[in-house]
């Protein structure tokens, strides 16, 4: 439980010493036996990783029958696309992991928070195959999410953006019109991108609502099944919405709903009607 896992066992490449930044690692909450996982990314506006986001997460999803592991990844001063490179390693390790905890095929799902949920969604729409002749086992494996989880995400960097988010993760202050499409989620979204669970509040003053229903536009328009829960009250960063109301503290078990009706927890479901 709470196991420390580095992402690369020689050092991250690129890592600075210098910008006071531990190695980018995992931390595991597995549960015995189970396949199936949510691979966690905290929010902080890629300048810093917020706890709440993390463990407590982790925590919730394993109620929900799940593995947990949080990823701490580099933020700023490191630009793009360090954070997707963590994030993709993260995946891939994480695979690798669940192999050896237990037989059998598994999933895993990438859930973000904020900026994130900017990363998770990144993560879900970039090409990201494994290399098969690679001589490290874990870059073999697919870095392709089974499913994202997306909570109050920055989705675009075009409107409604969070200008926060984007200058930390570009190091620049006027990023140009095709560095900010680049990074705008719904822009990347097509029929090959995971199903997604989105919830955001409606009054959200840091980051706009406006940004998941953006996401569930594109991915509505590409033909791929997505979850969508706007509740009416809560403001920005509320992790479990333990200081919200009673309707945002049920998102973790809407989320963990939603996964299992897209197949996470089929195997266990599977084995606990044979008993």
């Amino acid at each position: 439980m709470n196991e420390i896992i580095p992402l690369w066992a020689e050092g991250a490449p690129g890592f600075e010493a210098g910008y006071g930044q531990p190695q980018p690692f995992l931390q595991a909450y597995p549960l015995p036996g189970v396949r199936d996982a949510v691979l966690i990314l905290p929010g902080g506006g890629y300048h810093h990783l917020a706890p709440y986001e993390g463990e407590p997460v982790a925590q919730a999803m394993r109620r929900e029958g799940l593995s947990a592991f949080v990823l701490h990844y580099r933020h700023a001063p490191y630009v793009w696309p360090v954070p997707l490179r963590d994030a993709q390693r993260a995946l891939r390790l994480v695979r690798v992991l669940l192999d050896a905890e237990a037989e059998g095929p598994h999933r895993v799902a990438a859930m973000g928070f904020s900026a994130g949920g900017h990363l998770a969604g990144m993560l879900g729409t970039e090409s990201s195959a494994g290399t098969p002749d690679a001589d490290d086992p874990v870059e073999r494996r697919s870095a392709r999410p089974d499913a994202l989880a997306l909570c109050y995400p920055v989705i675009s960097m075009q409107a409604f953006v969070s200008e926060a988010s984007l200058q930390n993760l570009t190091g620049h202050k006027n990023a140009s019109f095709a560095v900010r499409r680049a990074l705008s989620v719904e822009e990347r979204v097509t029929a090959d991108t995971p199903p997604a669970f989105l919830w955001h509040t409606a009054d959200d003053a840091n980051v706009p609502v406006e940004n998941s229903l953006m996401m569930a536009n594109a991915m509505s328009r590409a033909g791929v099944p997505f979850a969508l829960h706007v509740f009416a009250h809560g403001r920005h960063g509320l992790g479990l919405g333990e200081q919200a109301g009673e309707d945002v503290r049920a998102w973790p078990a809407l989320c963990g709903q939603w996964l299992r009706s897209v197949g996470f927890g089929a195997q266990a479901a599977a084995e606990s009607a044979t008993r």
